[in-house]
């Protein structure tokens, strides 16, 4: 058991002043005989110089014991019992536990060197969780890049809403332009988005992250697996942050989080007149991803639909996002631009897209409305032609001589439409009228109007007409039975006079 500073001055006292046995301490202080043993250990005396020991049921087992565990350190104490017993050990586990405790072999205490750094000549880089936020319907991580200066530990702190690769670049640009200058090496752990592979000393980085160091100029180092000590600057300000800076602390959204975050950065000093200059422009950071349009016009990023011109369904197009800006491009052309969403499950349009597509399907309707006419009364090209010299409306003439081929037939439409145009006469309601005139000569009756779908597949039925001859000859049986009864009731009532 642990025991503080005094107890061990006391039990130090007692042996060295008062000249008491090991157990008389122990029952003086109230203490285990052996924490008093471990403190006189510690303290340089011998076991010989103490009272005698008695012989322990453990003693024929020390050789193996010692052998075993200088060979197998780490060996548990259970399984050391385990392998005593097997050879004969008679006693309990915890006074056996005691004894191994004393003689297992301690691990020496690792010594670190004292980092120390020039001005301007490192940072250190990680990610911090900070549990998660809700946006709308969505539950995204919160997390911040943490960027400190080893020598000045001045900070640099940016949330977002992953610790992904795009996120990652970004917090080094935004820091950089914030510091107003660069470091000539950046420390960072074994991250995914900075070492794809490690082997000893052989490390294969990320090319996006290796082309960001080419442009800022400066060296990525990761430190030695297992080493946090290394970077032990950011360790610190992460635990400062926690407990300084985000803890029971208030804000409304992530840009309000971020803008708190500014004003609590600027209050510390900065070491920026040993920074190396920056490039002229800032290193691209925005996200771009390759996005398939299926049948409907909308791309899916991040968990929401973007709208994006109809003519470019079934296209493969590359999404740019930014935490502000989502744009979606074929190449270098820009196709879209929309505000970007970090909610789940939203559809964000643009209403000239919708519109756009809205006229092409009234469009395709009236087309696809010409071409049945054209198939089935050829004679309409003609009309169509002499309609649109005299500016007559073409789509009111399409609707109404669909309408005529639906209640006529395409024979009946065909006789009319020809007609028509012998008698210059290119408008609907001179085809109507030569219809009507036929089926007055004809002495047809009106065609009845039918509620039905615009369906191909019921224009295409074929309907049998039956004999209505049969439909006489039952209405003539039921006048015949209906006429009996009122026989036989006349003739009763005659009888009864």
């Amino acid at each position: 058991m642990p025991i503080n500073d005094e107890l061990k001055a006391q039990i130090l006292r007692s042996y060295f002043v008062e000249h008491w046995r090991v157990g008389t301490i122990a029952r003086q202080l109230g203490v285990h005989h052996s924490t008093v043993e471990r403190v006189l250990c510690e303290a340089g005396v011998e076991r010989e110089r103490r009272r005698p020991r008695r012989p322990s049921k453990l003693d024929p087992y020390m050789a193996f014991l010692t052998e075993t565990l200088t060979r197998f350190p780490t060996l548990t104490a259970a399984r050391l019992f385990d392998m005593a017993k097997a050879r004969g050990y008679p006693g309990g586990p915890d006074h056996f536990r005691h004894r191994i405790a004393q003689l297992r072999p301690r691990r020496a205490r690792e010594a670190y060197l004292r980092l120390r750094t020039l001005p301007g000549e490192q940072a250190q880089v990680d990610w911090a969780h900070f549990g998660k936020l809700t946006v709308g319907r969505a539950q995204r991580p919160l997390m911040a890049f943490v960027l400190v200066l080893s020598y000045s530990r001045y900070p640099f702190l940016r949330f977002y809403f992953n610790a992904s690769l795009a996120n990652l670049i970004r917090g080094h640009v935004e820091a950089f332009s914030v510091l107003g200058g660069g470091v000539k090496t950046v420390l960072y752990d074994n991250m995914r988005s900075v070492v794809l592979e490690r082997r000893a000393d052989a490390i294969r980085f990320h090319p996006t992250l290796l082309e960001l160091a080419a442009h800022y100029r400066f060296e990525p180092r990761p430190v030695a697996p297992a080493r946090g000590n290394e970077k032990g600057r950011v360790e610190r300000l992460i635990r400062f942050v926690r407990e300084s800076f985000f803890h029971a602390r208030p804000f409304h959204d992530l840009h309000d989080l971020n803008a708190q975050a500014d004003e609590w950065r600027r209050t510390r000093a900065v070491e920026r007149p040993h920074l190396h200059t920056l490039p002229e422009h800032p290193f691209p950071c925005a996200e771009r991803v390759a996005v398939s349009v299926g049948k409907t016009p909308y791309v899916r990023f991040d968990a929401n639909d973007y709208s994006v011109p109809h003519p470019y369904v079934g296209r493969t197009l590359v999404v740019s996002a930014t935490l502000d800006t989502v744009r979606i491009l074929d190449a270098d052309t820009v196709l879209a631009s929309h505000p970007r969403s970090f909610d789940r499950g939203q559809q964000i349009e643009d209403p000239a897209h919708v519109d756009a597509l809205v006229r092409d399907k009234r469009a395709a309707r009236t087309h696809r409305a010409t071409d049945r006419l054209h198939h089935a009364a050829p004679s309409t090209q003609a009309l169509f032609a002499a309609a649109a010299q005299r500016h007559h409306h073409l789509g009111v003439l399409a609707r109404g001589l669909i309408e005529l081929l639906n209640a006529h037939g395409p024979a009946a439409l065909e006789r009319a439409v020809a007609r028509a145009l012998d008698a210059d006469t290119p408008h609907l309601a001179g085809v109507r009228h030569l219809i009507d005139q036929h089926r007055q000569h004809a002495r047809n009756p009106p065609p009845l109007p039918l509620a039905l779908p615009d369906d191909p597949r019921l224009r295409a039925l074929s309907v049998r007409p039956h004999d209505l001859a049969d439909y006489d000859r039952l209405h003539r049986n039921s006048d015949t039975h209906d006429n009996e009864p009122h026989r036989d009731h006349d003739h009763e009532h005659n009888d009864n006079a």
